[in-house]
């Protein structure tokens, strides 16, 4: 899980890097870069084997935070694409083409504001038609000066304290973390009793932002998230993770 740590935070340094003196401080691009990995993460569909997530994304700015970008407009949506590119890879989702980030001007939108679009398109069947485009999600506005003066109000324990909800049948394990092991070894944070999982099977972790993903432990079944078999994800409320031949719903807990 470090490793996966330390790539993002390469990526978000690279996206950080020059482009952070054309913004206030109220606005920064790697606060961007994270509400689009949100996005994507939020719009994701899932078919029986596959995990399709938005392949273009509109970010919308006020008319001065964008005039501030003017020199660093395309080297800015090529660096958020590429992040969006490894978040994507990361967490095993399905791209059908490289992700393409758009900025633009909403002037209802005030400095330090600014929302983000996204849309699934499919690529043409034939040369010289025109892509197909999926329906327009819609615009969530975030506003980093709320954020900053949230994460001035919010001490790093209330940010970072989120418990891991798993809920199998009728038993509900609250996991306090940072890291939970499920398994049915006894030694385990969380017991289940069941010949398909194995002692270790899989792991807990919550970063330090309060999200949660696991990871399989060299399982003998593995996992499986939404149906998808993966090594290790990303976790949002409302999962469903198949250990062995059980299923639980995970949720978080303040």
């Amino acid at each position: 899980m470090s490793v996966l740590r330390n790539l993002e935070a390469r990526i978000e340094g690279l996206v950080e890097g020059v482009f952070s003196r054309a913004f206030s401080s109220s606005v920064q691009p790697v606060e961007i870069a994270r509400k689009l990995s949100k996005e994507m993460d939020a719009h994701r569909t899932a078919s029986v084997s596959t995990v399709y997530v938005p392949n273009e994304f509109t970010v919308w700015l006020s008319t001065e935070d964008h005039d501030r970008l003017k020199g660093y407009e395309s080297s800015l949506s090529q660096e958020l694409a590429a992040h969006l590119l490894e978040h994507a890879r990361r967490h095993d989702y399905d791209l059908l083409t490289r992700p393409v980030v758009d900025l633009d001007v909403d002037d209802r939108l005030r400095l330090g504001e600014f929302g983000i679009q996204t849309r699934l398109v499919r690529p043409p069947r034939r040369e010289g038609s025109k892509p197909t485009q999926g329906e327009t999600g819609h615009t969530m506005i975030y506003s980093a000066s709320e954020v900053e003066k949230a994460k001035k109000r919010t001490t790093r324990d209330e940010l970072t304290g989120t418990k891991a909800v798993v809920t199998l049948d009728d038993r509900r394990f609250v996991l306090a973390g940072p890291s939970a092991v499920i398994g049915r070894s006894k030694e385990a944070d969380c017991v289940i009793d069941d010949p398909n999982i194995s002692r270790q099977h899989a792991e807990l972790t919550r970063d330090d932002d309060g999200d949660w993903s696991i990871a399989d432990l060299g399982s003998t079944n593995g996992i499986k998230l939404n149906g998808r078999r993966v090594p290790s994800a990303r976790l949002t409320p409302g999962d469903e993770v198949m250990l062995g031949t059980l299923v639980f719903t995970f949720d978080i807990e303040q």
